[in-house]
């Protein structure tokens, strides 16, 4: 199958396909598109951001959707509110000829009267994000009992949100009719068991994501210190002036500080994370939709939903703890068939972390060489050169203009000219820069442990050795207690990448981590336990943090098991109503 016309849609989505400019559907589009309108069945497809899930559901949804029925049909939940726009911006343009379909996107940060409104008015297709629905649901604005179709869309990104419990409820609310559709990248215990109780023997499409990560991405690599990381991006972007990217930081903090800097220099950035309101984060993704923002610096959360084309480059500021972050991070780039860099920024010690990936998602990085300052000169001079070539002189230059500006420059010959505008170059690009060689070929054991972590500072307890009291603890840091362990999936890590990113703590202020089964241990200095005390009633996998301060020096108290209540979960009847539809 090598067009959309062979995998059985109709002339006016076919006619709605070809104004958008799609032409060969992907892997997971031409496996599930044929299943979808073959007949009325569960379904689940497993593939990672940037393959072309959306149009996988959102193309047999527009052809089983009968717009003549002004009630609401069809429910896709989104993990954010940008990916639930993204979607329904899609879903009108695919349905463009097909006849008029309602598609009200609801979320939090909106107003829910205006969202109240345009749902009676008539929704055919609901896209929300969990938490908004249940609002709506509670206020009797959306029968959820009378839904004919749940698309679960990035299903693993909604559990690792904490919407777990949210999930549970409106799934059990639905009827047991009803026809379930569930796209993720992964496959963790927490999906299988909505498969187990929500779903009836589901039809399963995956798509291998080593095959998927490699298309059209060119994988980098830039081994610098953590200290000029900042200084890398800088020459990044002069040494290319139409850099358009993504730049992936761990914590929220990062996030703000890097796109502070950047700005500051006099760089087209801004930042993208949980702590922007709603109007703030409209605001940011207009501005780089629009080009006006050269490079958005953002969290892995946050990022998701981003639906931007023609993106060069994303860099990974600090590398993720797993392969399925860094997949969802690359498919950001290299989409509709276009070519597009991955470049992670790492320090020396983490080459083994390339490795890894290298051998988990079947892929090969190549070393890249953050440019020298002549190099940047140069290449600005020929872009600036060819830029200055190429301008039509503009009809608003007048004769008096021109008189003004021979009078002042008619001393000077035509290369003393030329010299003083490569001299302007030259000095902002020095002005924001060092002239040292920032590519680190130092000599150093690749398996020592970074000890720097993204801000560029020292790391305590896991870099180095520092002192202990009597029960074995850091000096200047306090033990705590958490009720997360091996069970939840987590390493390291992981746990310090959930600690900072909800506490807003940088890596230095965390110590030594010891992960047990059931609950771990961690040290924060102790200038910062008033933030620790913010983990306690986070979600993680939709189970409640606990943390307390644990006085007596460590241990393997109890209370880190996983809290097994079966919350409102209710299997679906086998049964499935007969559409008279498309099938």
């Amino acid at each position: 199958m090598n067009n959309f016309e062979a995998l059985g849609l109709s002339q006016p989505v076919l006619k709605a396909l070809g104004e958008l400019g799609f032409e060969n559907p992907t892997d997971i589009q031409k496996q599930a598109i044929p299943l979808l309108l073959s007949k009325p069945q569960d379904f689940i497809g497993l593939a990672q951001t940037g393959t072309g899930k959306t149009a996988a559901f959102g193309l047999p949804l527009v052809e089983l959707i009968e717009p003549e029925e002004k009630t609401t049909q069809a429910l896709i939940l989104a993990p954010t509110r940008e990916l639930a726009q993204q979607i329904g911006k899609q879903l009108e343009q695919f349905s463009k000829y097909v006849g008029k379909l309602n598609v009200v996107c609801v979320f939090g940060g909106a107003s829910i009267s205006g969202q109240i409104s345009e749902i009676r008015r008539g929704a055919q297709v609901i896209v929300a994000t969990p938490g908004r629905l249940i609002d709506l649901s509670q206020r009797g604005a959306v029968k959820l009992n009378q839904l004919e179709y749940i698309i679960l869309d990035e299903a693993d990104e909604m559990l690792n949100m904490g919407f777990k419990d949210d999930l549970d409820y409106i799934l059990a609310q639905a009827p047991a009719e009803k026809i379930t559709w569930l796209f993720s990248a992964t496959m963790p215990r927490e999906i299988k068991n909505i498969v187990k109780n929500y779903m009836t023997n589901p039809a399963e499409v995956k798509i291998n994501s080593g095959q998927v990560v490699n298309e059209n991405i060119e994988h980098q690599y830039a081994v610098i210190k953590a200290s000029d990381k900042i200084e890398a991006l800088r020459r990044m972007l002069d040494f290319d002036p139409e850099m358009y990217g993504v730049v992936f930081c761990r914590t929220k903090r990062d996030t703000q500080r890097v796109a502070d800097e950047l700005v500051e220099s006099g760089y087209a950035a801004e930042p993208l994370h949980g702590d922007l309101s709603q109007a703030q984060r409209d605001n940011v993704m207009r501005k780089f939709k629009s080009k006006t923002v050269q490079l958005m610096i953002a969290t892995d959360v946050a990022a998701r939903g981003i639906d931007v084309n023609n993106l060069t480059h994303v860099v990974h500021f600090a590398l993720p703890d797993d392969a399925e972050y860094y997949t969802h991070r690359s498919g950001r780039t290299a989409r509709a068939g276009k070519k597009g860099i991955s470049l992670s920024l790492i320090t020396k010690g983490e080459m083994r972390r390339v490795k890894f990936l290298e051998s988990k998602l079947g892929i090969r990085f190549e070393k890249a060489m953050i440019p020298a300052i002549e190099d940047i000169a140069k290449n600005r001079i020929s872009h600036w050169a060819q830029k200055l070539a190429d301008q039509e002189i503009s009809i608003g230059v007048t004769a008096e203009m021109m008189g003004e500006a021979n009078l002042m420059l008619i001393n000077f010959s035509r290369e003393e000219l030329i010299a003083k505008f490569i001299s302007g170059q030259l000095s902002r690009i020095s002005a924001k820069n060092s002239l040292s060689d920032l590519n680190d070929s130092s000599r150093g054991n690749s398996r020592d442990r970074d000890n720097y972590d993204d801000r560029g500072g020292r790391r305590g307890g896991r870099g180095e050795r520092r002192e202990r009291d009597s029960r074995g603890n850091e000096a200047g840091m306090n033990r705590y207690f958490i009720n997360l362990g091996v069970v939840d999936q987590l390493n390291k890590g992981g746990l310090l990448r959930f600690i900072c990113d909800n506490t807003g703590l940088s890596g230095n202020e965390v110590g030594r981590i010891t992960l047990d089964q059931r609950h771990a241990f961690f040290d924060v200095a102790e200038k910062s336990d008033g933030v620790i005390s913010s983990l306690n009633g986070k979600k993680f996998d939709g189970r409640e943090i606990r943390v307390n301060r644990d006085d007596a020096g460590g241990g393997s108290g109890g209370g880190g098991g996983r809290d097994r209540s079966d919350r409102g979960r209710g299997k679906k009847s086998s049964s499935k109503f007969k559409k008279k539809k498309k099938y």
